[in-house]
């Protein structure tokens, strides 16, 4: 047996379901080859094995890396002007309609080159990854065009080449009404289907489809074509879903089989049995609560009783949830949506990656899964959640190979 790298002096939490607290293992130790997870148990267990690499990590936590499952991070400019407008008492409907919102950045990234989406992105992703994220989902839907499209994931593609970020790609067309379709919904619904999402799927450049099933954005109907032609495609669907209303957007992404309906804000009981019933993940977003400042809360509790899967994540948009920090999130999901530290942090590691389509090689601690770890100065798991504004991440592992080392 031969390992790349040992890690032990460790407490681990796998994430794996069972009936201990966040699958914690004392005493931990970790081998790792060939960028997997080779063993992981008690060190008083571990095998004999040849170790290329060893690291004692002096009693720290090892959790899964961290997964930001919903993410709008590649895009031109900013919206800090609207932030003032909301402050000033207007709506997110009422800034929209007045020309802003995602119009104002579609404006931007369609006048943006690659290499400036790309460079402004990756500042955004150290952020991100400086708490810990070891892979992420980005979403077009600012180019509003098969070319701006196609730049945007093509700028997300890049951002994960280096190999230090896992980067799932999702088409995000129908996010919104382009100008050159005003007054004609249908009209861009059928260039989405006909031309933006066939080409897409041709280059490769999308690992999933996504939609916004709202008053503001596209009526059920139309979002049920798009969910349509994916499918066609072969490409699984997520859908942005009772953020402001009930459309019936979550029943309709279950008849898809669709991995995530995200937000939720204003499911129905009929929407989480849908769901459970599909498998679909619910993606919390406190980050948008928050910035919207939202007084209805998602029905946690009847996610539990249905058994619905629950991830969290920033949502990092320039608009809506300008976050960079996904442990701030933990943070939020549990104070401002009531969630236990444990349910937080199985929001960001196993169900994130569920809601990825990663949950075979991702989100867990156990033999054959990803050597993605993020390694904690705290004394146990639910500090995570519990601090706010201060980072403990000491170390990060990626692919088996160091990203951060731990002092």
């Amino acid at each position: 047996m031969n390992w790349d790298l040992l890690l032990t002096d460790c407490r681990a939490a796998t994430m794996s379901p069972g009936a201990l607290a966040y699958g914690a293992i004392e005493d931990a130790a970790i081998g790792i080859a060939e960028g997997r997870i080779a063993w992981i148990g008690r060190r008083q267990d571990m095998p004999k094995a040849i170790v290329k690499e060893a690291a004692r990590l002096g009693g720290r936590w090892v959790t899964p890396g961290l997964i930001d499952c919903h993410t709008h991070l590649v895009y031109g400019g900013d919206r800090a002007a609207e932030f003032e407008l909301r402050l000033k008492g207007a709506s997110y409907e009422e800034i929209a309609k007045a020309g802003g919102g995602i119009a104002s950045t579609v404006k931007a990234t369609r006048t943006a080159g690659i290499e400036d989406l790309v460079a402004s992105a990756a500042l955004r992703l150290a952020g991100l990854m400086g708490e810990g994220v070891t892979a992420i989902e980005i979403k077009s839907g600012y180019g509003l065009d098969l070319e701006n499209e196609r730049k945007q994931l093509r700028a997300a593609r890049r951002l994960g080449e280096a190999g230090l970020v896992t980067v799932r790609t999702t088409c995000l067309a129908a996010h919104a009404l382009p100008p050159e379709f005003a007054g004609d919904s249908d009209g861009y619904i059928e260039a989405v289907c006909t031309d933006i999402l066939p080409a897409i799927a041709a280059d490769k450049l999308a690992d999933a489809v996504d939609a916004f099933c709202e008053k503001i954005a596209f009526t059920p109907a139309q979002t049920r074509r798009v969910f349509e032609t994916a499918r066609g495609l072969g490409l699984p669907v997520k859908l942005h879903a009772e953020q402001l209303s009930d459309q019936g957007g979550a029943q309709l992404a279950a008849e898809f089989s669709a991995i995530s309906c995200d937000h939720l804000e204003y499911v129905s009981e009929a929407g989480i049995a849908a769901m459970a019933k599909a498998g679909s993940v619910a993606v919390l977003l406190p980050g948008a609560f928050y910035a919207l400042r939202e007084t209805k809360l998602p029905p946690v509790d009847g996610f539990r009783r249905a058994g619905v899967p629950m991830a969290l994540s920033t949502d990092h948009n320039p608009g809506t949830s300008p976050t960079l920090s996904l442990l701030l999130m933990l943070s939020m999901g549990c104070t401002f949506f009531r969630l236990t530290p444990e349910e937080a942090l199985t929001g960001v590691t196993r169900h994130a990656a569920q809601a990825l389509g990663l949950g075979a090689s991702h989100g867990q601690l156990k033999p054959g899964m990803a050597a993605d770890l993020a390694i904690w100065s705290v004394e146990r798991p639910a500090e995570l959640g519990y601090w706010f504004g201060a980072n403990p991440c000491a170390g990060i592992v990626k692919n088996g190979g160091w990203v951060k080392r731990c002092a």
